[in-house]
């Protein structure tokens, strides 16, 4: 079988396997075809892909890919396509997404819907001479930054003597005046660094760019390496590449050890900008595998210039950051103002000593690039060292004959503004546009760079389901020790868009890096990388209790509640519909229009219960569709689901990977569904697959949480938000079900409707033996504390979830509400529930439950305002205008 040159749309070949030659010979073709790059003007040089990672100059497959090579030629089209199939449902169960972000909308980032992580599973393979030299020059190149941020910051002996000009450091927006005499405990200045490498036609490497501000992709590509040795483990364990697991106990050693000396038991924390930053999966993948806390700005507070965590009415001293949130977003006191994302004072107790920050506030600036012109001369000035790896050649418009080469090459360079993050590809700019571009370059020349274009090398593809050559780049991680810099064996690769972004390092799909071992590596034992799982903290702790955490866990219990019961209802509903709509004028029919009114009381949604019941039953079924799966009405179930998955998604670091599995499962479900299904017994199966995956998957969620999460406070909150919601949805289900009386066949059919949704049909049979009895009901949903869907078993288990909280005083005022239930419910009787008024209504029945339901609401109005508030907003001390700049 033949590789198809990029944008083909098919593989060609027949059969099942593939041919070798015919894989080599189509992979060939491939590359001769290949102008994905190809994007300068006509008659000018481009660059191309000039090194084939697959296959030598003779067309041979090079050592490194001959396993590889063995496995696509054995797997065929079938093998490969099941691959992808393997691959997709993996990054589904691990719930590994990436965050699209709108940067256009009143000029600040904006996190949209999270996507699906895009994860090639065809790896880049390295040799174990490649990665020598790699690491050689990353470990090098750190050092270098790592001198030059201590300089920057410190004696700045490198402005003072000219070695740099001071406007390319001034006026960068990742230089931070704050930060100024601010140093990490330790030798090394600079914490982590992330570095992209692509591979030169020579076969050497070349760097593109350094991250050094707040450096992504160290969890994605921890998680891309588990996911992809399982999906291919015959040949994970043929080519045994080194592993990526010993960079994350080497991050967790190195934070610990960064902490200031006067720490005896470092509490480090991860801080992050949220759900919707673009990387919140690789925050919160990082945080779970190195065993710290998540957190966001409302759960850290800063008093008597020290820095504490939130939990619950306490805190509790943290001494490290790992930081997530750009610099300048860290303290918007000192820092930018309108930020909501930082914690006031964090500036000044870094001055105070009193904890440390990494990646150190004012690192963005070794991501200048204007810096990159003068990297090679301080090489040899601070390190006393060449460069290992190269720099494509910068050229500064603040030096006379560098700024005639600029301008004359705008149309192949690429275009970065150094007191900005503007970037411009020469070769897509139009003729008018680089006369627009050459005119702000001649108004001030410093401001701006030309780089060269990068160059890169091509490896195979599968991540479109078409096998294909195409452009490859890497991000390579290391981490300060305290004997020097630690590399990540491998990283993340990634597959470059096509056309003019590729130059602009913009991706469509991460590759997982693998390390060829050398001999003696090679005897030591492969294993497949497992799930993280949870790890104490220095402090001891496994998490945090903090306000936000603890209210997005008192969501998940709410909401997961809230969808079961939903799915339940739904389900009853619409197998009655299936039996009744023929006998609309049976008394059975009645239980419909009555379970859609139960519907409509308990959702808020307009469900056509007032109208008459010929009216109900016609649109019953486009009702049962809107209420399943339009996620723009607040009471569906798919709502439900995604306010499940929004809660659960803030607090990642808490909850255990098979959370992810059942809970993405559930959503392909529903957050999905075809279009409008155009027969009514085309809607009853897919309504009926998606009632079913629903309420099974949150029984496994509800297992899963019985049975795996620690008894904490986190888990007692998330149980208390489960059984205030049970409650609420119980007593709304049986007002609307049972206060009104019927006649006798109607009302048997509505009660068993009622049981059913309730979990307690076959208890309820055997006390009643087919006897039509609402006392009997009432006994059993009421007053059963042996039933666990009763009221008063909920009663009990919020009272001891209760007494789990810090604030429990056996008198608090959630606790008082909780208590008046149950004495409520203990001077109730089931008979006097069971009579009919002479309005033909239970008037008790209807007061007991409405009683409750009120106190049940006030109780967690309480909860959230005692125990779940989040703290208020920050008045500027020079005004209330929030977006208000301060002058420098």
């Amino acid at each position: 079988m033949a590789l198809d040159p990029v944008g083909s749309s098919a593989v060609t070949g027949a059969g099942d396997r593939y041919d070798a030659d015919r894989l080599l010979a189509g992979y060939r073709a491939a590359r001769a075809q290949e102008a994905l790059f190809e994007l300068r003007p006509a008659g000018s040089p481009g660059p191309g892909i000039g090194y084939d990672e697959f296959l030598d100059n003779n067309g041979h497959v090079r050592p490194a890919w001959a396993e590889l090579a063995d496995a696509l030629a054995e797997r065929g089209r079938a093998g490969l396509d099941q691959l992808r199939s393997v691959m997709r449902s993996l990054i589904d169960n691990d719930g590994i997404t990436y965050t699209e972000v709108d940067r256009e909308r009143d000029g600040h980032p904006h996190g949209l819907e999270p996507i699906p992580w895009s994860l090639d599973a065809l790896p880049i393979v390295l040799s174990a001479a490649d990665w020598e030299v790699l690491e050689a020059g990353l470990v090098q190149r750190s050092r270098l930054l790592d001198a030059v941020l201590a300089d920057l910051y410190g004696p700045r002996s490198l402005l003072t003597d000219g070695a740099l000009p001071p406007e390319l450091v001034f006026a960068h927006p990742g230089y931070v005046r704050a930060a100024a005499g601010v140093e990490v405990p330790g030798r090394h200045q600079l914490f982590m660094h992330g570095c992209d490498v692509s591979r030169l036609p020579d076969n050497s490497f070349q760097v593109n760019a350094d991250w050094t501000q707040a450096p992504s992709g160290a969890g994605y590509a921890l998680a891309d390496r588990r996911v992809v040795a399982h999906a291919i483990p015959d040949l994970y364990e043929r080519i045994a590449p080194r592993p990526t697991t010993p960079f994350a106990q080497a991050l967790r050693l190195a934070l610990i050890d960064a902490a200031p000396d006067v720490a005896q038991d470092p509490v480090v924390v991860v801080l992050s900008p949220g759900i919707y930053s673009e990387t919140a999966f690789d925050q919160a993948y990082l945080a779970t595998l190195l065993g710290f806390p998540l957190v966001e700005s409302a759960d850290l507070v800063v008093r008597d210039g020290k820095l504490w965590m939130r939990s619950l009415g306490t805190l509790k001293r943290v001494d490290v950051v790992l930081r997530r949130v750009d610099a300048l977003y860290t303290d918007p006191l000192d820092l930018r103002a309108d930020s909501r994302l930082g914690v006031v004072g964090l500036v000044e107790a870094q001055h105070r000593g009193t904890v440390t920050v990494v990646n150190t506030l004012g690192s963005g600036i070794l991501e200048s690039p204007g810096l990159l012109r003068f990297l090679p001369g301080l090489s040899e000035r601070l390190l006393g060292e060449a460069p290992l790896l190269q720099t494509a050649p910068v050229y500064w418009g603040g030096i006379g004959n560098e700024l005639s080469h600029l301008l004359a090459n705008l149309s192949s360079l690429l275009i970065k503004s150094t007191v900005g993050c503007e970037t411009l590809v020469g070769p897509a700019l139009s003729a008018s546009q680089r006369t627009e571009l050459s005119a702000r370059i001649g108004k001030a020349p410093w401001q701006w760079v030309g780089q060269e274009l990068p160059q890169f090398s091509s490896a195979p593809t599968d991540h479109t389901g078409v096998l294909s050559s195409a452009g490859v780049g890497m991000r390579l991680f290391t981490v300060a020790q305290r004997g020097g810099f630690a590399p990540m064996i491998g990283g993340i690769g990634y597959v470059l868009a096509p056309g003019p972004a590729a130059y602009a390092m913009q991706t469509v799909a991460a590759k997982d890096v693998w390390v060829r071992p050398t001999e003696r590596v090679r005897a030591e034992i492969v294993t497949l990388p497992s799930a993280p799982a949870p790890v104490k903290t220095a402090a001891g702790t496994f998490g945090i209790s903090s306000p936000r955490v603890l209210s997005d866990l008192f969501w998940m219990g709410r909401y997961g509640e809230r969808a079961e019961n939903t799915a339940r209802l739904l389900i009853v509903a619409r197998d009655r519909f299936h039996v009744y709509r023929h006998q609309q004028a049976s008394e059975e029919s009645e239980c419909v229009p009555v379970l859609m009114a139960a519907l409509g009381h308990i959702t808020g949604i307009d469900t056509g219960a007032n109208h008459d019941h010929a009216e109900i039953i016609a649109i019953v079924p486009s009702t049962l569709w809107s209420l399943t799966v339009d996620a723009k009405r607040p009471g569906s179930l798919v709502h439900s689901v995604d306010g499940l998955g929004l809660a659960a998604r803030s607090v990642r670091d808490q909850l255990s990977n098979d959370t992810w599995t059942v809970l993405v499962g559930v959503e392909r479900a529903l957050m999905h569904p075809p279009e409008p299904p155009q027969s009514l017994a085309e809607a009853d199966t897919l309504l009926a697959s998606a009632h079913a995956r629903t309420l099974a998957g949150m029984l496994t969620l509800a297992g899963v949480a019985s049975e795996s999460m620690v008894r904490d406070v986190g888990w007692a909150m998330m149980d208390i938000g489960k059984r205030i919601e049970r409650g609420l949805w119980l007593t709304a289900l049986l007002e609307s079900t049972l206060i009104a009386a019927r006649s006798a066949a109607a009302e048997q059919t509505i009660i068993e409707s009622t049981v059913v949704a309730c979990e307690s049909s076959v208890i309820y049979r055997r006390r009643t033996v087919g006897q039509v009895s609402v006392a009997a009901v009432a006994e059993l949903m009421l007053f059963d504390a042996n039933n666990p869907r009763s009221l008063l078993y909920q009663v009990a288990r919020l009272r001891a979830d209760l007494k789990e909280l810090p604030s429990s005083s056996g008198s608090s005022r959630p606790e008082r509400i909780v208590d008046e239930i149950g004495t409520r419910l203990r001077r109730s009787l089931p008979a006097e529930l069971g009579r009919v008024d002479a309005d033909g209504h239970r008037a008790k029945l209807a007061e007991l439950l409405a009683a409750i339901h009120a106190e049940l609401r006030d109780l967690a109005e309480v909860i959230t305002e005692t125990q779940l508030t989040l703290p208020g907003g920050m008045q500027p001390l020079w005004g209330p205008d929030e977006r208000r700049v301060m002058p420098a």
